[in-house]
C-alpha cells in the first residue's frame, strides 16, 4: 500500500467516525466529503470502494441501528426518527422498511426480550441492520430476509431457545 493510500484510508476512516458520532446532525455528502478533504463525487467513489457502501448509505444505516435501539427502548416512532436525526417520518419509515424488514411500529411492537438476555456484545452483532444482495420489499414484515434465510434476530432467538 503506498503512502497516499494510506493517506486517503485515514481520511476515510476520520469521515466515517464523524458519520457514527454525529449521525443524528444534518449530514450530507458535501459536508462528510469536506471532513475527508475531497470532492463530494471523489469521497463517494473512495469511500464505497473501502467501505462497500456511498455514505449516504452508511449514514442510513447508522440511523436506522440506532433508532431500531430507540424503539426496543419504548420511544415513539415519531420520537426515534427525530432523534436520529430524520427530518421526514414517511422517508425514514420508508428506509427502516427497506433495511430491517419491517415497519418501524411492527418493529417496536415486537417482543425484543431474546435481545435483552443477550450480552451487548452479541446484542449489537445481531441487531445491526445488513443490506441483503437483493432489496426487500415494503410489504414484506416477516422475520426472513428476501434471500429466504432468516433474520440474525430469528437465528438467536432459535440459539437461546425461549
Amino acid at each position: 500500500m503506498t503512502p497516499e493510500e494510506l493517506a486517503t484510508l485515514t481520511l476515510l476512516r476520520k469521515a466515517r467516525d464523524m458519520i457514527d458520532r454525529d449521525y443524528a446532525q444534518p449530514l450530507d455528502v458535501p459536508t462528510i466529503a469536506a471532513k475527508a478533504f475531497m470532492s463530494p463525487a471523489h469521497f463517494s467513489r473512495k469511500f464505497r470502494a473501502a467501505y462497500g457502501e456511498t455514505p449516504y448509505s452508511y449514514l442510513m444505516t447508522r440511523r436506522i441501528e440506532r433508532a431500531a435501539a430507540l424503539l426496543r427502548a419504548g420511544v415513539s416512532v415519531t420520537d426515534a426518527c427525530m432523534a436520529v436525526g430524520a427530518t421526514s417520518l414517511g422517508s425514514f419509515s420508508t428506509r427502516f422498511t427497506e433495511i430491517m424488514g419491517e415497519s418501524p411500529s411492527s418493529y417496536k411492537s415486537r417482543d425484543h426480550s431474546v435481545i435483552e438476555a443477550m450480552p451487548p456484545c452479541f446484542a449489537r452483532v445481531t441487531t445491526r441492520p445488513r443490506r441483503d444482495a437483493q432489496p426487500r420489499s415494503a410489504g414484506n414484515t416477516s422475520s426472513v430476509s428476501s434471500a429466504g434465510k432468516p433474520s440474525r434476530i430469528q437465528e438467536a432467538s432459535e440459539r437461546t431457545g425461549p
